[in-house]
């Protein structure tokens, strides 16, 4: 330490005490504690407000900079109150939220689950909606950024609606804006997402809109509910698709072709996405685990959109959150009713040309569904009664022939390749086509088919009861059972039963028209049987309808009998064999003999 150094502590030390000796104040004086019975008082509202409001700058300047780190220049949208907007119709109830901007909830209002309670499709427990995009070198995500609610109604064409717009704007004026449509009744919600003024901020990369749904249970059967539950497709090339409904585990497509709209599909409700350009791909995938019974399958939709898109045109198309009924659906967009499994190819024309208009025609008069359900059967039973005729006639002579058949089958007990050539020749000669009664009855084939497409997807019968049935669009129980039947079930369905009895009476009276003798007999009554077991757990609709239309179809067998001489058939069978006697064999008759020598000596070889 040199001179002058020691020189400067020294003046230090004498300046402090002048100071402290001369001119510092006087120390407080220290009160003493006294105990009371008052509470520790508290700062008053004011107060707590000054303190509070003394350190807001502060911590807004720390939020300030880390949201501008996260978000760059979407920093001015990243902050904010979230808070419902609610959209409201004669037939839907939408809450959209302002965070992210997308439906947080949906209820129908003119349904209710299997229990009563109001239908809600999907929540903010059940349904997360979100949309992913790049910007500023970040990923960013609707999600994270706040809009700012406006409602406006106007009248088009008569028709009101009511149109929710959410914006959200940067600081320099630019925005991302999503719009939505409500009209006075239905259940479709026009959309659009838009920008303006954000091409300088979007990167390059797809938008990617993306939707997890996990499904709620709203009707009583699980089971049924998760194989009708599935996601469905539509691609700009004019196809439809749809994951597997009936895989347990995870099934799940990538989609590399653009798609107009993809739609969470249900047992009786649908959640749909449309967009009327379409999306460039699609990743969807449903799962599902069978002890979980808290939801019916938990779905995933993960939507592309090309970033050229997004900053210019966006996505404008629609929304639906509503029921599988064909007619409300084939108007949504092109072959959105085939979120409706009413059949393939011809039982699908079946249902919609005929079945659905004539059940729909029938609800503006009755109301009782079990009475409808038996005017189509009568209906079906007329429009079918040319081809049941020609059946039990070809029957009737099939019967009036039989003491000749079984003259052929003693003449030639060993030899069945005898047998059965001189039985077709015995056909031809009397004019007789073997096929001849069984051709009308493949042709009612089709029908009976898309029944059973039909009942079990139609919304129409969803909760309507029916003498013993509490709702014919699921199985009618009777009888719970303590245990578990394999094949069939837990319970016992009355519909199922009657459908089972009438149909082996129906079998059997047929069969007494009939030449088959031995096993073959017996064999067509495996099928009444295997249907009791199949049709058990279907829709109380579906039994009750084959119950009523075997009864019907037993009866107009039973009139045709009576109107039908058996001796008149036998003439005019004795008269064709007159008249075909020195008739040559046909084509079809000489080619079909030699095949069933090349299979007889086949036989002997081995």
């Amino acid at each position: 330490m040199d001179r002058q150094q020691v020189i400067g502590m020294v003046m230090m030390l004498i300046l402090l005490t002048v100071y402290f000796t001369f001119f510092a104040p006087d120390p407080p004086v220290e009160e003493p504690i006294v105990a009371t019975t008052e509470s520790v008082v508290q700062p008053s509202q004011a107060s707590r407000d000054t303190t509070t409001a003394a350190f807001t700058p502060l911590a807004d300047s720390i939020k300030d900079g880390q949201l501008k780190e996260k978000f760059g220049a979407f920093a001015a949208i990243a902050s904010g109150k979230n808070s419902e907007v609610a959209l409201e119709n004669d037939d839907i109830k939408l809450s959209i939220s302002t965070k992210g901007g997308f439906v947080s909830s949906v209820e129908l209002k003119n349904y209710k689950t299997y229990n009563g309670e109001p239908l809600i499709l999907l929540d903010e427990q059940s349904s997360e909606m979100n949309l992913s995009f790049g910007g500023q070198n970040r990923n960013l995500k609707l999600d994270d950024f706040y809009f700012k609610p406006s409602v406006t109604s106007k009248k088009v064409s008569g028709n009101d609606s009511v149109t929710v717009t959410l914006r959200a704007s940067l600081s320099t004026g630019q925005y991302i804006e999503q719009a939505y449509t409500i009209y006075g009744k239905g259940y479709e919600i026009g959309y659009s997402l838009t920008t303006k003024g954000l091409d300088n901020y979007l990167s390059q990369e797809p938008v990617v809109f993306q939707w997890k749904n996990d499904v709620k249970r709203v009707e009583a059967d699980l089971k049924d509910s998760r194989i009708r539950t599935t996601i469905n497709y539509y691609t700009l090339a004019g196809e439809t698709d749809e994951l597997s409904a009936t895989s347990e585990g995870l099934e799940e497509e990538t989609i590399s072709e653009s798609i107009q709209w993809v739609a969470i599909k249900q047992k009786f409700f649908t959640a749909a996405i449309i967009a009327n350009d379409g999306f460039s791909g699609a990743y969807v995938a449903t799962k599902y685990t069978v002890a979980d019974t808290t939801k019916v399958k938990e779905a995933m939709v993960s939507l592309t959109l090309p970033s050229e898109r997004w900053k210019n045109s966006g996505v404008v198309g629609k929304l639906y959150f509503g029921p599988n009924e064909y007619n409300t659906l084939k108007d949504v967009a092109p072959e959105f009713s085939s979120n409706i499994n009413l059949g393939w190819s011809i039982l699908g024309w079946i249902n919609k040309g005929f079945t659905i208009p004539v059940f729909h025609f029938l609800e503006g008069f009755i109301t009782n569904y079990g009475i409808i359900i038996i005017i189509i059967v009568i209906l079906m039973r007329l429009i079918l009664f040319p081809l049941n005729y020609k059946s039990y006639m070809s029957m009737a002579k099939m019967k009036v022939l039989k003491p000749e058949i079984d003259e052929i089958k003693a003449q030639y007990p060993d030899d069945m390749q005898k047998q059965q050539s001189e039985t077709m020749a015995l056909y031809q000669k009397v004019g007789i086509n073997p096929l001849s009664g069984c051709i009308p009855m493949l042709l009612q084939m089709p029908i009976l088919f898309a029944m059973f497409y039909f009942f079990p997807n139609a919304i129409e019968l969803r909760q309507v009861s029916f003498l013993w049935a509490h709702d014919l669009s699921t199985y009618d129980s009777v009888l719970n059972l303590p245990f578990v039947i394999p094949f069939y079930g837990d319970h016992v369905s009355l519909f199922t039963l009657l459908m089972t009895a009438s149909t082996i009476l129906y079998t059997w009276s047929n069969s007494q028209m009939t030449t088959v003798q031995g096993p073959m007999k017996t064999l067509q009554y495996i099928m009444p049987i295997t249907f009791l077991f199949f049709l058990n757990s279907y829709a109380a609709g579906l039994t009750y309808y084959y119950f009523v239309s075997n009864i019907l179809s037993f009866g107009q067998q039973t009139l045709i009998r009576r109107f039908v001489d058996e001796d008149k058939i036998k003439l005019k069978l004795e008269e064709n064999k007159k008249k075909n006697a020195n008739k040559k064999k046909s084509s079809f008759q000489q080619r079909l003999d030699e095949a069933m020598k090349a299979g007889n000596a086949s036989r002997k070889k081995k």
